[in-house]
């Protein structure tokens, strides 16, 4: 259970093994914390136990109030931009205050020693959970932390190629460019549809973007700009027939909708785990195959004894326990729900509003409504209205939440609701958007 190594901190010698399961046993025994709040599993239990297929309980507003429940968030204003950073439960948000008050009772004590090592817990619960090996799961920042940890890990040469698409986020795509300047790679890119509905055509068009010096390829699995699925397996698949790494982003797909690693055979995965899964902002998620590890840098230095182990991807230094250790809370509340009920109801909320607003000729949607292809985030087109004017107007006028794209090949708004929005919130977002279509955006 090596959580630093040696030289990260110079002033203490991390406890063995022994040592950390004989703390945490002692504390966890004389106070009686509990390894997650009773909350989260009654409430767990009790959505698991609800009847119905996820089909049928995609419109039961009486479950998803009870959902709803758990959350503390504003309703004076109608949040739709989920897919940025999403709320947690309350009880989430308490597992966290109650691991952070007893950090600072003696923090080299209550944190390294005691706190520190109930990570490997969460590790294991959350590998189990997408169907690896806790040995291949890392736990980050966010999904630009794990991205960059891939992007930046593995040894390139001036003018060596790393593939990507025009679509990808911006963070990751500023990371290439960085390399540019620095080392002299190149970072070529391709156009996929909008929407995409055609794996074998985004396929080919990575396939045919290959030349002799193409060393990396750079994908999403969720496009945050439009919602769009692509099919990483098959990508993976091409791309290992040329020896040509991929790396995964997946800050927009892990919890959103079901899937498990292996479906998908790639060598790394990055997400953000307080986008769809609730957990605590500034926590996500690295997977990297267990025989990958050794060729994949760490961001932050880590010593020649990690080469091997998963946790060298979480040298940063001194770092809070408690955000980690409530990942579980938020993770016992995604099985209460159920994968596929929770993608399900994102995809009902989606259509819900969709249909709406798609009753006008002067709206069009960015985002496939085949099923596969896309989730619960949407990207709609208003005719005559610029994105970004009119999600200022949404917020000023009507306090409604939303997250404009100014992106060439998919402009107009991303929508993204989550399982506590209520129909009555779609409502009103939709007759905003009806007035402004119908009137247009008032003088400013």
């Amino acid at each position: 259970m090596r959580n630093h190594s040696p030289e990260a901190d110079g002033d203490r010698q991390p406890p063995n093994r022994r040592d950390f399961l004989g703390s945490a046993a002692a504390f966890i025994g004389a106070s009686g914390l509990p390894a997650f709040n009773a909350q989260a599993v009654d409430i767990a239990r009790e959505l698991a136990g609800h009847p119905g297929s996820p089909a049928d309980t995609a419109g039961d507003e009486n479950f998803w109030a009870e959902v709803a429940r758990a959350f503390t968030v504003d309703r004076t204003l109608v949040n739709l931009n989920n897919g940025g950073v999403s709320p947690s439960p309350s009880f989430v948000q308490d597992a966290m205050k109650r691991h952070l008050d007893y950090s600072n009772l003696a923090p080299t004590y209550t944190m390294w020693r005691v706190l520190e090592p109930q990570r490997e817990g969460v590790r294991a619960r959350m590998a189990r959970e997408w169907g690896v090996d806790a040995e291949e799961v890392a736990f980050t920042r966010n999904a630009s932390e794990s991205l960059q940890t891939c992007q930046f890990g593995y040894d390139l040469k001036p003018g060596d190629e790393v593939l990507t698409t025009t679509q990808d986020y911006g963070r990751m795509l500023t990371t290439f460019r960085q390399r540019e300047r620095r080392e002299g790679i190149v970072m070529r890119q391709i156009r996929v549809p909008v929407p995409a509905e055609d794996p074998a055509e985004v396929v080919r068009l990575f396939e045919e973007a290959v030349t002799p010096r193409t060393r990396l390829i750079l994908m999403c699995h969720m496009i945050n700009l439009t919602g769009q699925i692509l099919p990483v397996r098959e990508i993976v698949r091409m791309a290992r027939g040329r020896d040509i790494p991929v790396i995964v982003d997946g800050a927009h797909a892990l919890a959103h909708f079901p899937f498990r690693l292996p479906d998908l055979e790639c060598d790394n995965y990055s997400t953000s785990l307080h986008k769809w899964l609730f957990a605590p902002h500034g926590t996500g998620l690295l997977y990297v195959r267990r025989e990958r590890i050794p060729e994949i840098w760490p961001l932050m230095a880590a010593s020649d004894g990690l080469n091997e182990d998963i946790r060298k991807y979480e040298e940063i230094g001194t770092h809070p326990a408690a955000n980690y250790l409530a990942i579980g809370e938020a993770l016992t509340f995604h099985q209460g729900i159920g994968a596929e009920r929770k993608a399900e109801r994102l995809v009902y909320l989606r259509d819900y509003w969709a249909n709406r607003l798609l009753e006008d000729d002067r709206v069009s949607l960015n985002t496939s409504r085949k099923p596969g292809f896309a989730c619960g985030i949407g990207n709609v087109h208003a005719e005559g209205l610029e994105p970004a004017a009119l999600s200022t107007w949404l917020w000023n006028t009507h306090r409604i939440i939303t997250s404009p794209i100014g992106h060439e090949e998919c402009t107009g708004l991303r929508i993204s609701p989550s399982v506590y929005t209520t129909l009555e919130e779609l409502d009103r977002f939709c007759e905003a958007m009806e007035w402004a279509i119908a009137h247009g955006l008032p003088p400013t």
